[in-house]
């Protein structure tokens, strides 16, 4: 099981805040128009083989972007800690390995691991990794890491959760990888916002807009989405992704980091009661139900075309073809730059209350 391979050295992140174990894949030309991308997903070609157009966003979008993060850094800081608490609680901080999973999860790991610095002087090792819905995690990312750190407690960590498709995704990787390798990694997912109540570790289940879910790789290290095509890549190599450094301009990735560490102090006793509030919370999968009765509701025939939540919405908006979008109203408040992508878009809006969710995005089937 030895790992021999080196990833390739990526993103606009300091080295001591992550470390993706990717392949640059910078010279592939993969980019398709959102138009053309959504109808070969729906034809059968999987979403992972080429990657959206990534632009500079608007003005306007920036401004909404900043204004959130003004209004929800505190929220957010609150979160990372009550995950960071819980994280520390379970697995300890000796053998402890943060694995974020990219690209939503990627910041999210860095503040963790820059949480437990600031409180318990420790320095958490952090790599991010590829996932995949329908092909599992990155196993020569996984052999890497465990060759590095034997005795490794791994942690995943993702942004938020949707339907909970990369929660299903990663309990069944990590069966495959043990049963493989007779390692004993613990498939419990921690994310910042829970929405779909289907997370045992998680900072909140509210569904709030977490930022980092407004921008693409801007606020991501510059690391585009994670790819595996065949067709150009060694199915024994890394997961690829691209480094957009063009777009170091209007890179945010740091500023968005350094927003929310300077929130920690601030929100340390709101940490501890949240943990007391949190700690009797069943998993109840409420989000699974809610997309049940959407599905029925508007008559979708797939799945795969409901993608709820603040930060699945965003990216219905930013990288598929949408129909609607549901907004639940007692939310409207919050969800400035879903309505101002959706009008951008010229993208229908409804009110819809039965779901566990602030907003929902329904892609059109072509």
């Amino acid at each position: 099981m030895i790992s021999t391979l080196q990833p390739d050295q990526m993103g606009s992140y300091a080295p001591e805040d992550v470390i993706f174990l990717l392949r640059d894949i910078g010279y592939m030309l993969l980019e398709l128009e959102n138009d053309k991308r959504e109808q070969l997903i729906q034809a059968g070609t999987h979403y992972s083989e080429m990657l959206p157009v990534e632009g500079q966003p608007s003005e306007a979008y920036m401004n909404l972007f900043y204004k959130a993060l003004d209004a929800s850094a505190e929220r957010i800081a609150l979160a990372v800690g009550v995950v960071a608490e819980q994280i520390v609680k379970r697995r300890g901080l000796e053998n402890l390995i943060l694995v974020s999973l990219a690209r939503a999860g990627t910041p999210i790991g860095i503040l963790i691991k820059r949480y437990i610095e600031k409180r318990y002087q420790v320095q958490i090792p952090h790599y991010s990794i590829s996932i995949l819905r329908g092909r599992g995690f990155d196993e020569t990312a996984i052999r890497y890491i465990v060759t590095k750190h034997p005795l490794g407690c791994l942690q995943f960590i993702d942004g938020w959760t949707g339907k909970g498709a990369i929660t299903n995704e990663l309990r069944q990787s990590c069966q495959k990888f043990n049963a493989q390798y007779n390692t004993q990694l613990d498939a419990d997912l921690a994310v910042l916002a829970d929405p779909g109540h289907c997370a045992s570790i998680y900072g909140t289940r509210e569904d709030f807009l977490i930022p980092s879910a407004c921008l693409n790789s801007t606020v991501s290290g510059l690391v585009s989405r994670t790819v595996l095509n065949l067709r150009f890549m060694d199915k024994d190599d890394f997961h690829g992704a691209k480094y957009y450094r063009e777009l170091k301009a209007v890179d945010v990735s740091n500023l968005y980091i350094e927003r929310i560490v300077a929130c920690f102090e601030t929100v340390q006793q709101k940490i501890i009661e949240q943990l007391q509030i949190q700690a009797s919370l069943p998993i109840t999968w409420e989000g699974m139900k809610s997309v049940e009765r959407i599905q029925q509701d508007f008559g979708i025939d797939h799945i795969h075309f409901i993608k709820p939540g603040v930060g699945e919405t965003t990216r219905v908006l930013l990288r598929r073809i949408p129909w609607k979008i549901l907004i639940n109203p007692q939310h409207t408040a919050e969800l400035e730059h879903i309505l101002l992508l959706a009008q951008e878009k010229n993208i229908t809006i409804e009110e819809y209350t039965n779901m566990s969710y602030a907003c929902c995005g329904l892609i059109k089937e072509l």
